[in-house]
């Protein structure tokens, strides 16, 4: 089997024209030198450069030889500097996961924004609520909503999520008006349950009021965009995370009991190791502990 370093040394010697010149140039001693390219004429059985006490010059076989190694050095030099430049400039292909509903209502668009200002970057972003196994599927980053389970993976957590009661202005002016939780019980509900601990409303209000609704629902449903486009629709006053008013103009939504809110969570970042993390991971994680936070303002 061909052994680089042979191959390497052998080439710089006929580019310098000189063991003293190619041991310079490699940082290597001049015995060392010699000695790899006799192991290299040994390997091959044959000879590739004529040696005198004045001058160095390639066998028929020898020249043959370089030529095609001169090829496979450059290669491995130009192989060298793309990691080199991969590492210093974010490029290449990024693959993240995130649930359905964050990627949807709020990761699409900031990366978009994202590719926007890193033009030699490309992004898959998979919207999947089943946990992808990050290096056997070969993601960079997957987007999570705490708590998370125990894991070797590093995470950083990018920002919190608040559940807040939401109706639309025409269903809100066509009802009687909610001052207090207990007037919920007047109103149509539209309640998002993709688990059974989102059945029941924790309300937390002014000082340390708190309140525990089961509510009664006319309808209900496993997918935050259809809870979202029912609420729209005057179907009721709906509890859901307040990232999905981002894509929304401020006449489509209106809070409902803006005093109070509702449970807390947390979203996180999720990767495989800290240990020479690459460019486009670096400014990826940057970007969206920077932008996934709701701007000041939104309810």
């Amino acid at each position: 089997m061909a052994d680089l370093n042979e191959i390497v040394v052998f080439a710089k010697v006929v580019e310098t024209k000189s063991f003293t010149a190619a041991a310079q140039q490699l940082g290597l001693p001049k015995s060392t030198v010699s000695r790899k390219v006799s192991q290299l004429e040994e390997r091959l059985a044959t000879r590739l450069i004529q040696r005198t006490t004045r001058k160095l010059s390639l066998t028929e076989t020898g020249q043959a030889f370089y030529e095609r190694c001169a090829r496979i050095v450059s290669e491995i030099a130009q192989a060298e500097q793309l990691v080199t430049d991969m590492q210093s400039t974010p490029r290449g292909l990024l693959r993240v996961t995130a649930p359905v509903d964050l990627g949807s209502f709020r990761l699409a668009a900031l990366t978009a924004k994202f590719l926007t200002e890193h033009p030699d970057l490309h992004v898959s972003l998979d919207c999947t609520d089943r946990i992808v196994d990050l290096v056997d599927e070969a993601y960079d980053v997957a987007v999570r909503f705490g708590p998370l389970t125990e894991s070797s993976l590093i995470a950083r957590r990018l920002t919190g999520i608040t559940f807040r009661l939401y109706a639309s202005p025409a269903y809100l002016d066509s009802h009687p008006p909610v001052n207090e939780p207990d007037d919920l019980a007047e109103h149509d509900l539209v309640a998002f349950l993709p688990s059974p601990r989102l059945a029941t409303w924790t309300l937390f209000g002014p000082g340390d009021a708190t309140v525990e609704l089961t509510p009664s629902t006319r309808l209900s449903s496993n997918n935050l965009f259809a809870v979202r486009q029912a609420m729209l629709a005057g179907a009721g006053i709906a509890y859901l995370p307040e990232f999905v008013r981002c894509d929304s103009g401020t006449t489509e939504f209106r809070a409902v009991l803006p005093a109070w809110h509702g449970a807390k969570g947390d979203v996180f970042a999720v990767y495989p190791s800290v240990r020479n993390l690459s460019p486009k991971v670096r400014v990826y994680l940057d970007f969206l502990t920077e932008h996934l936070p709701l701007p000041d303002g939104n309810p």
